[in-house]
């Protein structure tokens, strides 16, 4: 007989994530009474800033909504402008983006996976202890770190704030010599993603499913990052241009944060749906990477979402060295178009770490931008971190677990779709 058990969880604020967000949870005679996933940032806004703003800027501006996606945020702002104004990117130069693109995913994906998430799979506070515990796990962490930043460094010009991503292309190409310095450097970085992967054979994620359904971009031939066809684990496949219709974006009094839902109640943006629903695209050293991590699509544990960071951490690093092979051969003198200002109105969606984030910009005929939206990946993912939360408690209570357990279990499911919350809130 299952014993009566009364729980009160309150998380304010939770820790090791970007921003503020609050758990609380209550359970009273062994019934689950309320569980919620609360975003309390004051709205930011963005949109009213780029009204009025010269098209070329809006990147500048954007790139500074978040610290860890501003090179996504810059790609999804150029890619509207482009499009609202039928700009043609060079082939270099949308390689080059897709190169800095890489970087963006490693220094991110390496930050929550060693220094946010990996302490509570080996039971510490923060990174901190592991520095005398698992001195070879912080290594590897570090070095990959800050491989992605000089990644970044080199194919945008700096780390955060992208300076050299403009409209038409790149203002500057990286050197040849540069790129091959980077090449040698990335195929030798994939022997601490090697060392990585054998620490987390060794971990026990969770055991907790909750059947949801995933969105991310659609490859077409290979495994997707910038711009074209969204697509669902339950069979939706839209146009980017329709991304209004892929989020539905809509209010609760309890967050500032808006929610999304599809097919049903909410749905997961991120590593994990890319994941499950590009799996043919990964290179093969990371399927078989995903095969030793027991990751297979479609999985529906959220705590998972760290495995596929993993995966996507290699698929990125080996795609990278194929990129620049592709560069090293190619004349990079021509990395930017002109183009005519004009109006329009053009969609970028770009899936940055946590999932897919759009950018909407109606521009006039003297280029200014009269209307935006931008749609952030952690704004689609609150509610169904919202939805996960009662499941996840009332499955503990049923197995007799403490205070202590839960509210462990509920911090370490929030981290697994490494949340900006900041961002988040429109």
């Amino acid at each position: 007989m299952i014993q009566k058990t009364n729980m009160k969880i309150n998380v304010h604020h939770l820790t090791r994530v970007e921003g503020h967000g609050n758990i609380n949870v209550t359970v009273r005679d062994g019934k689950l009474v309320d569980a919620r996933w609360e975003v309390v940032e004051t709205p930011r806004f963005f949109e009213a800033i780029l009204r009025g703003k010269p098209h070329d800027l809006a990147p500048t501006l954007t790139s500074r909504i978040c610290g860890i996606c501003s090179i996504g945020h810059t790609l999804a702002s150029l890619r509207a402008v482009e499009r609202a104004m039928d700009v043609e990117v060079p082939k270099n130069a949308q390689l080059l983006r897709l190169l800095a693109k890489h970087g963006e995913t490693i220094q991110s994906h390496v930050l929550h996976v060693f220094f946010l998430a990996a302490p509570d799979l080996l039971n510490v506070d923060s990174v901190i202890p592991l520095i005398q515990s698992h001195p070879a796990v912080v290594g590897v962490a570090v070095r990959l770190k800050g491989l992605g930043n000089d990644l970044c460094d080199l194919a945008a010009g700096r780390t955060t704030h992208p300076v050299s991503l403009v409209v038409g292309g790149l203002s500057k190409a990286p050197k040849k010599k540069e790129l091959q310095a980077m090449r040698q450097r990335l195929q030798e970085r994939l022997a601490d993603v090697a060392t990585a992967v054998e620490v987390f054979k060794g971990l026990a994620l969770p055991d907790f499913v909750r059947e949801t359904e995933f969105v991310a971009l659609k490859g077409e031939s290979s495994y997707p990052w910038i711009g074209g066809d969204l697509v669902s684990t339950d069979g939706v496949v839209k146009s980017e241009d329709d991304y209004l219709a892929m989020t539905n974006e809509y209010k609760e009094d309890f967050t500032t944060s808006k929610f999304t839902k599809l097919s049903r109640e909410s749905f997961a943006a991120g590593a994990l749906a890319r994941f499950n629903n590009n799996y043919e695209f990964l290179c093969k050293e990371a399927k078989e990477t995903a095969e030793m991590l027991g990751l297979a699509p479609v999985n529906h544990n959220p705590y998972m979402n760290n495995v596929a960071q993993l995966i996507e951490i290699q698929h990125v690093m080996v795609e990278s060295v194929e990129i620049i092979d592709e560069l090293l051969a190619a004349d990079l003198d021509d990395v930017c178009a002109e183009y005519e200002v004009k109006a329009g109105q053009g969609v970028g969606a770009v899936e940055v770490p946590r999932g897919i984030l759009y950018h909407d910009y109606t521009i006039d005929d003297q280029g200014s931008i009269t209307k935006a939206n931008c749609i952030i990946p952690t704004t689609q993912n609150n509610a169904n971190i919202h939805h996960d939360l009662p499941e996840l408690v009332t499955q503990q209570i049923e197995l007799g677990k403490s205070d202590e357990e839960v509210t462990k279990l509920c911090e370490m499911l929030v981290r697994a779709y490494d949340p900006c919350i900041s961002c988040s809130v429109h």
